[in-house]
């Protein structure tokens, strides 16, 4: 378990924190970061659209948001909030299983919180390449079930 990360998850959805922390144990031995604190929350949709609506003011439903609380990119000291609703959605959308999405999201969270960008078309392009590296690389290393999910 890694210090200073904690896992939380909203009434009805359940999932394997122990495959929370082996991702970011993963994650830190790949890309060189510390954890000063780093909390990920498990949320439902209805939860995720609140957040987005207040703090970004964005009147809809979304996959991830991350909030770098430091504004540093080696010292991680944030909050990742991850819609379980979205993820599912994006899982029989592409056709993958619920927990390579999470995994995804897991990691495309971590990458925000390193500096990473999606907001211009070349920035996204070089995020989506080292997303797919991290969830190809980490699918071999995962043998436990990390969604154990929900409503």
């Amino acid at each position: 378990m890694i210090k200073n990360l904690s896992v939380y998850s909203s009434k009805g959805i359940r999932l394997n924190k122990t495959a929370i922390h082996k991702i970011v144990s993963l994650l830190k031995d790949d890309l060189k970061f510390c954890v000063e604190s780093l909390q990920f929350n498990f949320v439902l949709g209805e939860e995720i659209h609140k957040i987005n609506k207040k703090y970004l003011k964005h009147d809809f439903t979304t996959d991830i948001i991350t909030f770098n609380y430091s504004g540093k990119f080696d010292n991680l000291d944030g909050e990742i909030f991850i819609s379980v609703d979205d993820a599912l959605r994006n899982s029989k959308k592409y056709e993958i299983t619920l927990d390579n999405e999470i995994t995804r999201l897991v990691i495309h969270g971590i990458l925000h919180m390193l500096g990473y960008d999606d907001i211009k078309p070349a920035d996204k392009r070089k995020m989506k390449i080292e997303e797919d590296r991290l969830v190809n690389l980490f699918s071999k290393k995962l043998k436990e079930s990390i969604a154990l999910y929900a409503n």
